[in-house]
């Protein structure tokens, strides 16, 4: 427990150090947010505000987690390093970062709305979910456990919904569908919640603290263990590794938002929103609770789900809106809601769906005492 202490005080230390620093990097290079003319008028004066901030995130949790391992292992040589599992969900935070920074630097660069292609960014996040996917069906540990598998998760692996059907090959190739699906969902639903200041980093702190908790009652109450109380237990890979992680990139989020909060002195841009949407997704593959996060993640699904709705009812009704304006938290700030105000109860709902995710894991455990 001691190393989730270490890891999110330095999290925490680089992402509230490490983002002035990069702010002034950017200012002075002159590469500043493009707003969009058809969204609220009030956003124009944050035309010209430091973006890819995200990168502050990324690197930060990166640093923060192998440092966090070096320290522990000085003070105990026989600890734990980093593993297989942490490993992959970097890989995957810092490849989908990369996806993002590529489409931030052409809008900053090209000064329009517009980076990388619709289609580009998908084939982007493609290679890199895909990449992961195969990856995570690899490395069995001491019991045979990789850090995914292809069983379809709620609170743990369901046994009668394994996609391979009996076949290692079709199971590998479902799987990698079934990842990559749950990844560009989460990602993109993590993108289009960045809209406001301080929104989307709230929301996501929330969000990795729960897969922090989750982390560390898996392995309290890991199969095997001695300390399993009850009937229940979970047959997951490097949980309290896992949890470290969590916690690292909750604080580093918790460091960039005092920087990111109304009135923003920079943005995540896309290099953070796909990296961290990336993280969450890569969290619920790997703890093994991927339709968890249907609940857990229930803002973003909401965002998201006004896009959609919004896209199909213009086509439908040939022109008209049901949204004044979509993603969802646009439509509240034209119909009068300060910004801040939207955020903050933006954040309430955010908690919400998290406490709920979070009392559906653990009544789960409690029924089966």
């Amino acid at each position: 427990m001691i190393a989730l202490l270490i890891g999110g005080g330095l999290a925490l230390l680089f992402g509230l150090v490490g983002t002035p620093l990069f702010i002034r990097l950017l200012v002075r290079r002159g590469y500043g947010q493009f707003i969009r003319d058809d969204g609220p008028t009030t956003h124009h004066t944050k035309r010209g505000t430091p973006t890819m901030g995200g990168a502050v995130f990324v690197l930060a949790s990166v640093v923060a987690y192998y440092l966090t391992h070096l320290i522990t292992w000085l003070m105990n040589p026989a600890a734990t390093g980093p593993t297989v599992s942490a490993a992959l969900l970097l890989f995957l935070m810092v490849g989908m970062g990369l996806v993002g920074f590529l489409d931030d630097f052409i809008k900053i660069t090209k000064q329009r709305s517009l980076g990388l292609s619709a289609r580009a960014k998908l084939i982007g996040q493609g290679l890199v979910g895909i990449a992961f996917s195969l990856l995570v069906l690899q490395f069995p540990d001491h019991r045979g456990l990789t850090p995914a598998s292809t069983h379809i998760s709620f609170l743990r692996d369901i046994p009668w919904l394994d996609l391979a059907f009996g076949g290692t090959v079709l199971g590998a190739i479902l799987f990698v569908i079934w990842s990559n699906l749950i990844v560009t969902a989460a990602s993109n639903g993590v993108n289009l919640t960045d809209g406001l200041d301080g929104l989307a980093a709230g929301a996501s702190i929330m969000v990795f603290g729960a897969y922090t908790i989750m982390g560390i009652w898996q392995s309290n109450q890991a199969c095997g263990s001695a300390r399993v109380i009850g009937s229940v237990c979970y047959g997951t890979r490097d949980p309290l590794d896992l949890a470290l992680l969590a916690a690292i990139m909750s604080a580093a989020l918790v460091g960039f938002l005092w920087w990111n909060t109304s009135p923003a002195k920079i943005f995540m841009g896309d290099t953070g929103s796909l990296a961290i949407g990336a993280a969450v997704a890569g969290f619920a593959i790997l703890t093994r609770t991927e339709l968890l996060l249907i609940i857990i993640g229930g803002l973003f699904m909401l965002i998201t789900l006004s896009v959609i709705l919004q896209v199909g009812y213009f086509k439908a009704t040939k022109g008209k809106r049901l949204f004044k304006m979509a993603p969802l938290q646009h439509h509240f700030e034209l119909k009068g809601w300060a910004e801040v105000t939207v955020v903050v109860r933006f954040w309430i709902l955010a908690g919400l769906c998290v406490a709920g995710g979070l009392a559906v894991f653990y009544a789960e455990w409690v029924a089966g005492l």
